[in-house]
């Protein structure tokens, strides 16, 4: 099942479908063709987060952004959330599009899920690239975390709308606010569940898992996204990857500096051309 709608700043057309899975229907748009690239959203967003993106990496590729599992118009099954719940998801919508091999690219949460399903298909993720990755070890599982990040208490009056606004505030610029509600109106979606995405990464060994991953990785972060900046390093001595850091940007990078973004990721799928975009 799909259909199609134009982006107002490129004539790529985007087709938007859904796919069977274990759990339900899986949501997803992509444009484009050639060499598969998915695109993998943050926690509580969905593929909207990568709308300046898709378009831009679909002039040279298949881009196809999903809806994580239990996010967005994707299925919302029972039970609790997990990593690998998430990746059983992107599994089961790769197989359904038959992408036997495929370029991944996540962004925060969509990062650890990408670190999942690229330990798992080993032989079918031509490159990986983690954006803005949270690196779950250890150290980060004991610490309790942030707290609660997007949770609001519903009140009469709507005033949880504004406590929602103001808890990402920060995270935008002036002038951004087009992004930050598209952040509110995925987040509203989900509000019994809102937490439960970053829940899961506080179990996530992901210790466990980055051995397995042979695929060609890099690393990237926008410069203000102090939460994810230090996992860099780290990522760079786990799998003696590649780091780049972002111009500009925050934790809403895809939104923030699209072009950027997706000259970022066309240059790592290329890789013979990741020199002179990258830096050596």
């Amino acid at each position: 099942m799909t259909d199609t709608t134009h982006t107002d700043n490129s004539t790529t057309t985007l087709r938007k479908g859904y796919a069977p899975s274990r759990f339900g229907q899986l949501h997803y748009v992509e444009c484009g063709d050639g060499e598969p690239v998915l695109l993998l959203h943050q926690t509580p967003r969905s593929w909207t987060e990568y709308l300046d993106v898709l378009p831009r990496v679909g002039a040279q590729h298949r881009a196809i952004a999903m809806d994580t599992l239990g996010y967005g118009a994707s299925a919302k099954p029972e039970g609790p959330h997990s990593v690998e719940r998430f990746a059983d998801g992107v599994a089961d919508l790769v197989d359904a599009l038959g992408l036997d091999r495929f370029h991944l690219v996540g962004h925060h949460t969509g990062g650890v899920i990408a670190v999942e399903v690229a330990a798992r298909f080993q032989d079918r993720v031509a490159s990986l690239m983690l954006s803005a990755t949270a690196f779950i070890d250890a150290e980060r599982r004991s610490g309790g975390g942030h707290g609660r990040i997007d949770h609001v208490d519903p009140k009469p009056d709507g005033t949880h709308l504004l406590e929602m606004w103001n808890r990402r505030r920060g995270f935008y610029q002036p002038g951004e606010e087009a992004a930050l509600t598209n952040y509110v109106i995925d987040a509203l979606t989900v509000l019994d569940r809102v937490e439960e995405g970053h829940e899961s990464l506080r179990r996530y060994a992901m210790e466990t898992r980055l051995p397995r991953i042979t695929a060609r990785t890099l690393a990237v972060c926008a410069p203000r996204d102090h939460y994810s900046l230090p996992s860099l390093a780290k990522f760079a001595v786990a799998l003696g990857c590649r780091t780049h850091v972002l111009s500009g940007g925050h934790a809403a990078a895809p939104e923030q500096v699209p072009e950027e973004f997706a000259r970022t990721v066309l240059a790592w799928v290329g890789h013979h051309q990741g020199a002179d975009v990258l830096g050596s």
